[in-house]
């Protein structure tokens, strides 16, 4: 008799624990929620030769500009610090011509841009000229979009133009 008791407590012990086991896996699941991508910025097509005659500097085929420590639907502090990642060419700072480079450029809140002009250099429009890779900005609270925009020595975007998605951050 206590051998089939013994067996009998196995049994339900083994039961108990598979049972355990299932909620404990249905307990760690977790939904997933989406962010719906940024609308893209609206980008005039661009050309390999500007109307003045400027030869637009090639951009190396795959090259790729991206977000390092921010994605979209992200909620930050501000400060706000933002790094920006390249891959496929190298950077330069603005003036120094060097082929397969450029400089960065971030778009903050920027709906529309001309990619066949130099990029202006404002508050929504920070040039990057000196090869920086990340800055620090304070923000105010609210939601921003963000992009980053790849450009030559003398701040023209490469032919084609080398972009980061756009994303939009909520500022704590």
């Amino acid at each position: 008799m206590t051998h089939k008791f013994a067996k009998s407590s196995l049994a339900v012990g083994l039961l108990l624990a598979l049972a355990a086991c299932a909620n404990q896996g249905a307990m760690q699941t977790t939904a997933v929620t989406s962010v719906a991508p940024t609308d893209p910025m609206k980008v005039t097509v661009s050309t390999p030769k500007l109307a003045a005659g400027y030869e637009k500097v090639a951009a190396a085929p795959g090259a790729k500009l991206y977000f390092i420590n921010l994605k979209n639907g992200d909620s930050v502090g501000s400060p706000v610090t933002v790094q920006f990642g390249l891959s496929g060419m190298g950077v330069a700072p603005a003036g120094i011509e060097k082929a397969g480079t450029g400089h960065h450029h971030l778009l903050i809140d920027v709906d529309a841009i001309d990619i066949n002009a130099p990029i202006p250099n404002s508050d929504q429009l920070r040039h990057f000229g000196l090869g920086q890779t990340e800055v620090t900005l304070p923000m105010t609270a609210g939601k921003h979009t963000l992009q980053l925009l790849l450009a030559d020595q003398n701040h023209i975007p490469h032919h084609p133009p080398v972009m980061s998605e756009r994303i939009t951050i909520t500022v704590k």
